[in-house]
């Protein structure tokens, strides 16, 4: 049986307990013998058919056309001509399109994503019950957790320079690993060898599909809280080498929390106090804030040269980039005074450890806060999942989840969300337009911190749905359309088929309407041409934040980063590592509430990723 078949088959276990195994083994006994004398077996079938030639000569290479289906492999041969290696796809024949009995099996029972979607996030009543029964809570979470992780290749396959499976993509970790290959050179058409010769007018692109004709709220209530949170997680993960090319990563493969402490262990030391763990920071209007850039030698922020910015607006954070935006400086504050404000709690408890130990501990607990807030409060509001998600590392232990993890290039790419931008924010009553904010800490400290929280929390997001873009913010979508171009990302329907969605059949069938569908196929000609960035936000709108194909693919990238922090391993979780009980709890106590009200001077009130009820 193969690894595909062994996986899809422990997917069931969740919903069965000890005393019910011999029954199931009794029934799939049953199953197994008739599926002999109807279906025919895997065993039988060679993994990898070997056909002489392709059913058709091409000029061009024949992969072009993605003929191996169910993820199957096209390997080229001489004279134009491929073959599809069904290796470990639960499929044979000579395009990978006949199912094993097992395949066939899984496929009819499973719901399809869309359908299981549809049911998280609807029958409230029936989760509100669920979600009460311990059991029946962690055996769902078990599954989330080992079903979302099982769709991420570990190790990783691909890189963004070659097609094909090479050592690069494994070893050379200053490579974005890839889901899918790049569309092989020389196709006919920049996505293989459908829809148009060339690529639609980027420029023209952007006007027609992108632009902002009027601020669209997003439905669910999500505020600019959530939207700076996300920008804020994710940079910690997310550092492109620009310089060298949008394939290439200056980081590590998950939740590090260098966007609070560094990147380099150089980064790390200039930015500690020395003094009982803690980081360095300064007094100002009577509230502890980074220090100033001049204040610690060495270090660089990506203070643009161009932009008349006096020292005292000059701020050493975590991550260069966050002194952009006045939003990316609060979190960072917040989680500075986090940082310390556990070492005082450490130590209570051990008066006797140095600074060097309530530094390295304090941090290993900033990483469990930061997991927790993610799945219990990100994750939770991003999906509208009535499913409870809960921060539970133990649930994976002695199972086969893997605890290692390498960012992706298409979750980099999926993961820009600017339509979240407001064209404005407004802070006790006066307004801010987002150039108005660039590379400023002005607006907090004329209003203070704690106000400007609150008007982050009292601020609507925008929709990520398509023509919502702020016009500001034209120059970063080119980028992010050009490089998707450059990576040669495969089309939004391949991604779709990757991650077990059915394609698009039609541009109003991912649309939902009909005017920017037509838009869409007077750019590209045909939905298989679609790419990828442009269909995430041009599908209609679902019950979550996101789209359906950006939830379902950026989901297991998500949950697999989460839980493979070697902090979730079964030798890392547990009291010690975090001081104690003292440490541990704090962990689990965590939540994004208590992260700002342990963290504000003034009383705070109803910190949430969706604005309070009654918000205009």
């Amino acid at each position: 049986m193969s690894t595909n078949e062994v996986k899809s088959m422990n997917t069931l276990d969740w919903f069965r307990d000890d005393g019910d195994k011999k029954l199931v083994v009794g029934v799939a006994g049953i199953i197994l013998a008739a599926s002999f004398l109807f279906i025919r077996s895997p065993v039988t079938e060679p993994a990898t058919t070997v056909i002489p030639q392709a059913t058709a000569t091409y000029d061009y290479d024949p992969c072009c056309g993605y003929p191996c289906l169910n993820q199957g492999v096209c390997m080229t041969w001489p004279g134009n001509n491929y073959t599809c290696d069904c290796t470990g796809t639960g499929h044979y024949g000579t395009h990978c399109e006949i199912p094993t009995w097992s395949a066939w099996l899984v496929k009819k029972i499973k719901p399809d994503p869309e359908s299981l979607h549809n049911f998280l996030t609807s029958y409230g009543w029936l989760w509100a019950i669920l979600n009460r029964i311990p059991f029946i809570h962690d055996k769902l979470m078990a599954y989330v957790y080992l079903s979302r992780g099982d769709m991420v290749d570990s190790p990783p396959t691909f890189e963004s320079d070659h097609s094909y499976i090479t050592l690069n993509a494994y070893f050379n970790e200053s490579y974005y690993a890839r889901a899918l290959p790049p569309v092989p050179e020389h196709c006919p058409t920049p996505l293989g060898d459908k829809g148009y010769k060339d690529y639609p007018d980027v420029d023209e692109l952007i006007k027609k599909v992108f632009m902002r004709r009027e601020f669209i709220p997003e439905p669910h209530g999500t505020n600019v809280l959530f939207q700076y949170y996300a920008q804020h997680f994710t940079h910690q993960f997310f550092r492109t080498d620009y310089k060298k090319g949008p394939q290439l990563t200056k980081g590590t493969g998950g939740v590090d929390v260098s966007n609070i402490y560094g990147l380099t262990e150089t980064d790390r030391q200039a930015l500690r106090s020395r003094v009982n763990g803690k980081l360095r920071t300064q007094v100002i209007n009577g509230e502890e804030f980074p220090p100033y850039l001049k204040d610690v030698p060495g270090y660089s922020m990506d203070y643009p040269a161009n932009v008349p910015i006096p020292e005292t607006g000059k701020f050493a954070l975590g991550h260069p980039f966050f002194a952009l935006l006045p939003g990316l400086f609060a979190f960072s504050t917040i989680w500075v005074r986090e940082h310390n404000r556990i070492c005082d709690e450490l130590l209570k408890v051990h008066p006797d450890w140095s600074d060097e130990r309530l530094y390295h501990t304090a941090r290993l607990i900033v990483v469990g806060e930061v997991i927790k807030i993610t799945i219990e409060d990100y994750v939770q509001h991003l999906s509208q999942y009535k499913l409870r998600l809960t921060f539970e590392p133990e649930l994976t232990h002695g199972t086969r989840f893997q605890y290692h993890n390498r960012i992706h290039a298409e979750f980099n790419h999926l993961y820009h969300w600017h339509p979240l931008i407001p064209d404005a924010l407004e802070v006790n009553g006066t307004s801010y337009a987002i150039m108005d904010m660039a590379y400023s800490t002005a607006p907090i400290f004329k209003h203070g911190l704690d106000e400007f929280i609150h008007s982050m929390v009292k601020s609507r997001a925008g929709a990520l749905t398509n023509r919502n873009h702020a016009n500001v913010l034209y120059p970063i979508l080119k980028k992010v359309i050009e490089n998707g171009r450059l990576l040669r990302f495969q089309s939004v329907n391949n991604y779709r088929r990757r991650f077990g969605m059915k394609p698009f059949t039609s541009f109003e069938d991912m649309t939902g309407e009909k005017e920017v569908a037509a838009v869409l196929e007077e750019l590209y000609g045909d939905i298989e041409a679609v790419e990828y960035y442009i269909g995430l936000l041009a599908e209609r709108p679902g019950p979550s934040i996101t789209p359906l194909t950006m939830v379902n693919i950026g989901g297991p990238w998500s949950v697999k980063g989460l839980l493979a922090n070697p902090i979730c391993s079964p030798k890392y979780w547990k009291p010690s590592t975090f001081g104690g009980e003292v440490g541990f709890n704090i962990i689990q106590t965590a939540s994004v509430e208590k992260l700002f009200c342990y963290n504000m001077k003034s009383q705070c009130q109803d910190i949430a990723f969706k604005v309070p009820a009654g918000t205009p």
